[in-house]
């Protein structure tokens, strides 16, 4: 699908503004707090359901406003999927963002729309694919676990429904489960009140585990078959999830309070062919190479499951990167649609044949 319109409304620092896009390159050039970043953000909210960069969603809604607006209008063939599923061409897309109370009513603080239609998220994704790199995910390798758990996560939740609603459920119980941890250690329940918890983490756990894995092993693939990154593996560190595994962990856990197994332990290392970590041994170039490699692989990954090339947002990636893998990033965005960010007007010299748009 192309995005063809964007409408913001009392999101972040716009007011009210709308933005037409080519189907090819676009360049959204502007100086530093001029609201390009907003702008990207405002478009993976549109696809994902998602910011990338919001800690909650009131920051999302412009300051002294109750509610804020994201609306967009796709178009393409009937291919364009949801999850893969055909659908009819065009869309109108919304997602609606509050702080919980508008005119004194309680609401939700996200609802999202198709076609003016609410609805629930897992039935909203997949419409628009997106694919977002930024300045902030070279620190994917040298962060903390769970910033690569999201990594695997949010290309997975756009692909796979199944995926999507397995993590959701999953993430319930785990909570439910870690807070009668804590009840049983206060000595208020005892252990059999588990039982449920347990199944449930188990069977959508072991779904979740699968999915990444397959998500890992497409990836090593690919960069089997490149001449930039056939160096490199991606290794998945995984945390199984069984009645054995927990009955095993059972004292650790209530000690600790909550659940020591299971995909959300999860990571992955990015090593070379020698078997060095990048994470912990690479240079700050060789970490940019592995993070530019996992979003390529992402790119792809997300093109043969949806049949549908995903919509590239690039933060104001060239200062990160090389003469080499800027040319990498200029041929993979060849034949897509793509929004880029930046503040140097000599990056638009690049971008031949690219729609400049200009925020003051």
């Amino acid at each position: 699908m192309i995005l063809d319109q964007l409408e913001l409304v009392d999101f972040r620092n716009y007011t009210s503004r709308a933005f037409d896009f080519d189907e090819g390159v676009n360049v959204v050039w502007g100086k530093n707090a001029s609201g390009k970043t907003n702008l990207l953000e405002a478009v993976y909210l549109l696809g994902t359901g998602n910011s990338f960069k919001a800690k909650i969603i009131d920051e999302m809604v412009r300051f002294g406003q109750e509610l804020g607006r994201v609306r967009g209008r796709l178009s393409g063939p009937a291919s364009a999927q949801g999850y893969g599923v055909a659908k009819d061409d065009g869309r109108d897309l919304e997602v609606m963002v509050t702080k919980g109370m508008v005119v004194g009513v309680k609401t939700l603080k996200r609802k999202y729309l198709i076609d003016g239609t609410s609805k629930r998220k897992r039935d909203y994704v997949g419409y628009l694919p997106v694919v977002v790199f930024r300045p902030e995910d070279m620190d994917m390798l040298t962060g903390g676990p769970d910033l690569r758990r999201t990594f695997m996560d949010e290309v997975l939740c756009q692909v796979n429904e199944s995926f999507s609603r397995s993590l959701s459920v999953y993430v319930q119980a785990l909570r439910r489960r870690n807070r009668l941890l804590d009840a049983i250690r206060e000595g208020v329940v005892n252990r059999y009140s588990l039982t449920f918890w347990d199944g449930l983490l188990i069977k959508h756990g072991n779904v979740i585990s699968a999915e990444r894995e397959n998500l890992i092993d497409h990836i090593n693939s690919l960069w089997k078959r490149s001449e930039l990154f056939n160096d490199l593996k991606l290794v998945h560190e995984k945390s199984a999830i069984s009645e054995t595994r927990l009955l095993q962990y059972k004292d650790e856990e209530l000690a600790a309070g909550y659940t020591l197994v299971g995909p959300h332990k999860d990571d992955f290392r990015v090593l070379t062919g020698d078997e060095r970590d990048l994470g912990i041994y690479g240079s700050r170039g060789e970490q940019r190479m592995a993070v530019l490699a996992l979003k390529l692989g992402e790119i792809y990954f997300c093109e043969e499951k949806l049949n549908d090339k995903p919509l590239l947002l690039l933060d104001d990636i060239f200062s990160e990167l090389d003469d080499v893998h800027k040319k990498e990033v200029l041929r993979v965005m060849r034949g897509r649609q793509v929004i880029v960010t930046t503040a140097n007007k000599g990056d638009v010299s690049l971008l031949k044949d690219a729609k400049v748009i200009e925020l003051r």
